[in-house]
């Protein structure tokens, strides 16, 4: 079998560069291990499909870390309002959510993606699935595991969008590693996961699944607004996930580390001293808290579990209020993650994320070496990469 672009991998970041393709006239084949497409787009869509963010540009590129220079301008060319753009011109209205989250007005991703690639079908994009890549042979073929057996595709240009290392029952294993030892492969870490805490056994049991809102997360002198629940192994949610780095990089330093809850963020330290002062009477230390500064549930026996010395006084409560440490013992499991961190250096790559040591095939997707917090920022550079391997992608066939 011979085609003029194979794109191996129907998420996002492949379909995007399908997008780009098709609507310059180029047809694709698409080849993807699953039984069908976007499976972990859809995954993400169980709990409202969240598409970008509608932030001022600036700040939504500042939660890429050191990675921004490297996607920046792939951002800048598929920036959030033209992922609302893109979204409507397949029929899904979207709208802004309060905290400046995107999502469709259905709240659905199963629509958006049948449109989707309903349109790429009917521009000259041909899919196979059941095909799992295993490398090249030889002759520089691609080679696929089927259900038929091995089969072998020649391509004058390959766009490989094979994810990262998170939700391997989706699709996403990191088992194309082997394979590219040109690319520089950093190891995968998980990004946007949860993290243990050696919670004790009553507050396990009263407390996993419950969620803490509103409150102030700090780690290593960065602090963020948000919220988190609380598990059977410890923590997880936005709020955990927008420090997920930096409490990586902490566990390396020191084998653990403490994230700092302001349980009050609105109130001022003094305030809450203030309010703790009034006489408590025979009321319980529970009833207290309640009626003076409206702590209960989760957030008043987090002070019982993370700061059981200092319920006594005045001033070192308030202090706990304020700034709790959680001490994290470790992350979770790279394949609860909902993203990871590693893959292909970019170094290896060019500025339309072709690999320079194997010219003709691009890289592109989680794949990369980048991560994001959730809140838009993951898909929408997942898709603005591919559409720039598509641009790439047309041009070096132009070119040729």
């Amino acid at each position: 079998m011979k085609v003029r672009v194979a794109i191996i991998g129907g998420g996002p970041a492949g379909l995007m560069a399908a997008e780009a393709l098709t609507a310059r006239g180029i047809g694709v084949d698409l080849f993807d291990a699953m039984p069908s497409l976007g499976r972990k787009f859809l995954m993400a869509g169980k709990s409202g499909l969240n598409l970008t963010h509608a932030e001022p540009l600036d700040t939504f590129l500042s939660h890429f870390g050191e990675a921004r220079g490297h996607v920046e301008n792939a951002v800048n060319h598929f920036p959030p309002e033209a992922v609302r753009e893109w979204a409507l011109e397949l029929g899904t209205k979207t709208f802004v959510g309060t905290s400046g989250h995107v999502f469709p007005k259905s709240m659905k991703a199963a629509p958006l993606l049948r449109a989707w690639i309903r349109r790429l079908k009917s521009r000259g994009m041909c899919v196979h699935v059941r095909h799992k890549w295993t490398g090249w042979d030889e002759a520089g073929a691609l080679q696929f595991e089927t259900p038929d057996g091995l089969k072998t595709t020649m391509a004058e240009a390959t766009i490989l969008a094979l994810g990262g290392a998170s939700w391997p029952k989706l699709g996403s294993d990191a088992s194309w590693v082997p394979a590219l030892k040109q690319a520089n492969v950093k190891p995968f870490e998980p990004a946007n996961c949860g993290f243990n805490v050696e919670w004790s056994d009553f507050f396990k049991e009263r407390f996993a699944g419950e969620p803490v809102k509103a409150v102030a997360l700090t780690a290593d002198d960065i602090r963020t607004n948000g919220e988190f629940v609380v598990t059977e192994y410890g923590v997880e949610g936005s709020g955990i996930y927008a420090h997920a780095r930096t409490l990586r990089e902490m566990m390396k330093d020191k084998g653990e580390a403490t994230l700092r809850l302001d349980l009050m963020p609105d109130v001022p330290l003094e305030k809450v001293i203030a309010r703790l002062s009034k006489p408590r009477g025979t009321k319980s230390l529970a009833t207290h808290l309640k009626k003076t500064v409206f702590l209960s549930g989760a957030k008043a026996n987090l002070l019982r579990e993370c700061a059981a010395d200092k319920l006594d006084d005045v001033d070192a409560l308030a202090g706990a209020i304020k700034s709790l440490p959680i001490k994290l013992t470790g992350a979770r499991p790279i394949e609860e993650a909902i993203s990871s961190a590693g893959g292909v250096s970019f170094e290896a790559l060019d500025d339309g994320f072709m690999l320079t040591a194997k010219p003709g095939t691009f890289c592109t997707g989680e794949m990369l070496d980048w991560e994001a917090p959730t809140g838009g920022y993951l898909l929408n550079a997942c898709m603005a990469t591919g559409r720039t391997c598509g641009v790439a992608v047309a041009a070096y066939l132009k070119a040729a």
